[in-house]
């Protein structure tokens, strides 16, 4: 078993592995047919032309905005929701929890050209909020902050109570402390999908000067020449960040993904 994970990891770190080789690769061995893992000359300039021909580093700030103020917003809501839904009791709960998945079987994109009335009307285009606000609200965090929290026991919360604690006191210091794992992985998957996603900004953003990573790198392609190599280099550049924080948040990972599960 470790032999055949050690091999699918191998598989799954490929595409990276190609991606940086060809990033330290001349424009000539970039678009070559011979398969070089390692170029036979080594370009780390490649790194610094790269940040030379799109304003990158502004990219790279609008897109830490929209996602460090998304994980605050989407966690802060998913979890707040899931303990409503795990821990109290009112009329319509499964019904509403189920209508709230069904969501899911929605595409994202029939939804588009509403929300982006909605936005319009409310004078959010090309904004930040208008980035962050409407997808502020998770189905799939929802779910699982739901299932992560039905295992906490009911007795801390009637403790807590009993000892005159108000509703939000008991989510803030007794729910919270113990879905770090929960929280951890809530933070990886937002911060990856608003910092990778492509489609939303494309349509609320026009302003060059709010363009984030994703947008930047493919009105980029479309606008400019830009090379293989230097592409590649961006690109690499562009999943640091989310290096930076599964590495952070890594060690819950597991753990949350695994209370989080389908138990009812």
């Amino acid at each position: 078993m470790f032999v055949i994970l050690c091999f699918a990891a191998i598989l799954f770190l490929l595409p990276f592995i190609w991606m940086l080789s060809t990033a330290l690769k001349t424009p000539a061995e970039a678009v070559s047919r011979d398969i070089k893992v390692i170029p036979d000359q080594i370009m780390w300039g490649n790194f610094s032309e790269a940040l030379s021909t799109i304003p990158f580093m502004g990219y790279v700030a609008n897109s830490l905005i929209v996602a460090f103020f998304a994980v605050l917003l989407t966690v802060f809501i998913n979890c707040l929701a899931g303990y409503a839904f795990a821990k109290y009791k009112f009329k319509g709960k499964n019904i509403l929890f189920f209508i709230v998945l069904s969501t899911l079987m929605i595409p994202v994109h029939i939804i588009m050209v509403p929300n982006f009335f909605i936005l319009k009307e409310l004078g959010w285009l090309n904004s930040y909020i208008g980035l962050i606000v409407p997808r502020a609200g998770e189905a799939f965090g929802l779910f699982l902050a739901r299932q992560y929290i039905k295992s906490i026991p009911d007795e801390l919360i009637e403790a807590s109570r009993i000892d005159g604690a108000s509703e939000f006191t008991i989510f803030r210091k007794v729910i919270v402390p113990n879905i770090i794992p929960l929280i951890s992985v809530l933070v990886i998957f937002t911060f990856m999908w608003r910092w990778n996603d492509l489609i939303w900004p494309l349509v609320v953003i026009s302003d060059k000067s709010m363009y984030t990573v994703q947008l930047g790198l493919a009105i980029a392609q479309g606008e400019h020449y830009i090379d293989w190599n230097i592409l590649m280099s961006l690109t690499f550049l562009s999943i640091i960040p989310i290096l930076i924080v599964f590495i952070f948040f890594q060690r819950y990972f597991v753990q949350g993904i695994t209370h989080s599960g389908m138990k009812d």
